[in-house]
């Protein structure tokens, strides 16, 4: 092995486990990584994102208490209505603010739309194949776990991540100053505090484990919260036109990039945007016991959440529904690995295809429907946080909050 390259990367891409992602990318026509290929995501390992941990060693050196709150007020404002921003604050703005010549406005639109006509579901896949099927890599795991992810459980860390999902895909939430990008420029400053901070733990180590929250693994978690959730709906049996599933990728390429992940990480469309993802998880995937002790909280997680009527029977039901959904797309290899029952019935996902297939026909043969579902989609999205946490959103961020205190 290089000694560039951390050991946790393996000396071949290995199978990625499921019964989703590996079968749709060989439906796409899409192929393992070559060695080159390989060799870049080892090597992207120990990147993280310069641009921004450098403004964050600033603010630790002029002190946080004076630094963050500057940095909340030009996220709100602008840089323009700060026009006495020292140096590294300016030059940091001035490059996201920037929107890149290539982003089509268009696209956006259209994907803001498609993320919310998806509704539950597309949250359901999330938080099932997506959240939980990234708990087979055990390197990124290191990390959670040194920033007491099992402490806190996973319920708060996915209703953070959700809530971010839902303020990108927000009505013009990607716009600079929007609602989606301030949440990803702070969920940005965010990762380069931990970043900082585990990395420097007396146990963090680098020549094995890399840089915490570094290149490789931003690219595989920025494509699976966005992507892989439309993967899942069609799985789920949504129809998505080649036209949507093009304008997901090109709104998961500008939310990347304000997000720090390098372009050469950034997929150009959606067949793209599915090949990042295989090949980053080729590279990535290696459960240990990192990855059952993250994922056993999330089988119960269910029985807590706040439903407001007949709460016990409805949370029994969730939790044999979400375990329905996680053996269908993660498999049972998966599950065992996971340490979660490997043998489900998919009851939710055999009754939701055809309901899905006939609504998403309707949706488009029907004048006016698209827009009517969409709007019912991101009110049930909504209402979802709202069962996760008990009240209108998650905050994001809440959960490493001790950090930058700690750092």
């Amino acid at each position: 092995m290089d000694s560039t390259i951390p050991t946790r990367h393996p000396a071949a891409p290995r199978s990625v486990p499921g019964a989703g992602l590996g079968p749709f990318a060989r439906v796409l026509g899409l192929r393992e990584p070559t060695a080159a290929e390989f060799r870049e995501l080892g090597e992207a390992l120990t990147i993280g994102d310069e641009p921004m941990d450098e403004l964050v060693e600033w603010m630790y050196r002029e002190g946080m208490a004076t630094a963050r709150p500057l940095f909340e007020r030009v996220l709100a404002e602008g840089i323009a209505a700060v026009p006495d921003a020292p140096d590294p604050v300016r030059e940091f703005f001035d490059h996201v603010e920037a929107v890149p010549d290539w982003v089509d406005w268009d696209k956006i639109r259209l994907a803001e739309r498609v993320m919310s006509l998806s509704g539950r579901d597309a949250l359901y896949v999330a938080r099932d194949m997506s959240f939980l099927g990234g708990y087979l890599a055990s390197g990124f795991n290191k990390t959670l776990l040194r920033t007491g992810a099992l402490e806190k459980g996973p319920a708060k860390r996915f209703a953070e991540t959700t809530q971010w999902a839902l303020d990108v895909s927000s009505a013009g939430g990607m716009l600079p100053l929007g609602l989606g990008y301030r949440s990803t420029v702070r969920v940005r400053m965010i990762h380069s505090m931990v970043r900082r901070h585990v990395a420097a733990m007396p146990d963090w180590r680098g020549d094995e484990w890399g840089l915490p929250i570094n290149q490789t693994d931003m690219a595989a978690t920025m494509v699976g919260a966005l992507i892989a959730p439309t993967v899942g709906a069609i799985g789920l049996g949504m129809l998505v036109t080649p036209r949507e599933a093009d304008a997901m990728a090109h709104f998961t390429r500008y939310v990347g990039w304000v997000m720090g992940v390098q372009e050469r990480f950034l997929p150009k469309d959606f067949r793209d945007s599915v090949r990042v993802l295989f090949h980053t998880m080729t590279a990535i995937t290696n459960p240990d016991e990192t990855s059952s002790q993250l994922a056993k909280p999330m089988l119960d997680d269910p029985l807590g959440w706040n439903y407001r009527f007949l709460a016990g029977p409805r949370r029994r039901i969730a939790r044999s529904q979400h375990l329905s959904i996680a053996t269908m797309f993660l498999g049972s290899g998966a599950m065992r690995k996971l340490g979660l029952p490997p043998v489900t019935v998919p009851w939710y996902p055999l009754l939701r295809i055809p309901f899905n297939l006939v609504r998403t026909v309707w949706t488009r043969a029907v004048p006016g429907q698209y827009e009517r579902a969409a709007v019912r989609g991101r009110a049930a999205q909504l209402q979802f946080i709202r069962t996760l946490t008990g009240v209108e959103s998650a905050v994001i961020g809440e959960s490493a909050q001790h950090i930058a205190e700690a750092a």
